[in-house]
């Protein structure tokens, strides 16, 4: 399953990944492994919510708890999303984040259903991952087809629509860099005029540093050149502890030490959404982790979730989606993952 053995896994993930289902998604790329435990466990955490960690508030806020689709792709596509989303019910999901609108298979579906069928299963469609550019005229991207994105992206009621693929399109300078956050910027406005708003999902690369001023991280930059009114982000917190594994030191071996955490507790409303995935800690991995259920790994979700809600008027105001790039078993990994986050409770 591991990808690190590809010259550019990152690179590579991200083109393979936008022909998902049919719809332009964004990049990824993974070290990984999933986990799997017995459905009866998975289900008696789900009832109770309880795993043994305290009787405080629950850490998720209510109504909040995703699903980024591209965890249940090999479902989706050959059962079609009516089973994947009765299932993702009964885990006592809320939300789902879509990463395509096609389901392979199992046969055709329009937006006007698949949008009635996530209600009828309780399940808020939230946002969705769509490609930032392609050299086909005709892709389904925001740079080649920026009205058709938000059109679909309307239909469906979404509130949120943006990218993971990263603001390399021009390259790694600071100016290519700038030259992208204009384009967010505008992508954002059309967003906004709508009434959604554009986001941009990150991986590690994301936090390596300007190829023509290597003190400057391109994160930084990003963050500044865009507009905070027009264009937000989707953490995804696996990968952003990825990148300070992989770049808390300059090229030039210098120490850049930084904190995923501190970059939401600075701006919060710029992080309406996040990707809630696990990672056993592995410094002989490229990326520092090896990715695994929610819950089964090293990355602290009940100190980092509590954070961001405890903040003043802040614990309704994100949406965490459960993720897992390639889960050894999708249903078992997204059970799993829900009954951990929901057996977490704030430490009195």
């Amino acid at each position: 399953m591991s990808r690190i053995s590809q010259p550019d896994p990152e690179l590579t993930h991200r083109l393979t990944r936008r022909g998902m289902l049919g719809v332009a998604a964004g990049a990824t790329a993974a070290a990984l492994l999933g986990a799997a435990a017995s459905p009866a466990g998975a289900a008696t955490e789900t009832a109770t919510g309880t795993t043994g960690h305290g009787r405080g508030r629950p850490v998720l806020p209510p109504g909040r708890l995703g699903i980024q689709l591209y965890s249940l792709r090999d479902k989706v596509a050959t059962l079609g999303f009516a089973p994947v989303f009765a299932e993702l019910e009964k885990y006592g999901y809320d939300e789902v984040e879509f990463a395509g609108y096609t389901q392979g298979s199992a046969g055709p579906i329009t937006l006007a259903q698949l949008k009635r069928l996530a209600r009828d299963h309780g399940l808020n469609p939230i946002g969705s991952h769509v490609g930032y550019y392609a050299d086909d005229p005709n892709a389904y991207t925001f740079a080649q087809n920026l009205t058709q994105v938000l059109d679909d992206a309307q239909a469906l009621g979404l509130k949120h629509i943006g990218t993971a693929s990263g603001p390399f399109r021009y390259g790694s300078t600071v100016d290519a860099w700038k030259r992208a956050a204009e384009e967010f910027n505008t992508y954002g406005a059309a967003a906004k005029a709508r009434g959604m708003k554009f986001y941009q999902h990150n991986h590690s690369e994301e936090f390596s540093f300007a190829t023509d001023n290597p003190k400057v991280r391109l994160y930084d930059v990003l963050l500044r050149e865009t507009d905070p009114d027009l264009v937000f982000l989707e953490m995804d917190i696996f990968w952003a502890y990825s990148g300070q594994f992989r770049f808390s030191k300059r090229p030039d071996g210098t120490p850049a030490p930084f904190e995923p955490l501190n970059y939401v507790l600075r701006q919060p409303h710029r992080y309406p959404l996040f990707h809630v995935k696990d990672g056993v800690s592995d410094p002989a991995n490229t990326y520092g982790y090896r990715m695994t259920d929610v819950g089964d790994g090293d990355i602290d979700y009940q100190k980092f979730i509590s954070a961001v809600t405890r903040l003043r008027g802040e614990r309704l105001a994100h949406h965490w989606q459960a993720e897992h790039d390639q889960p050894a078993e999708s249903f078992t990994f997204a059970r799993r993952s829900s009954a951990y986050l929901h057996s977490l409770r704030e430490k009195c």
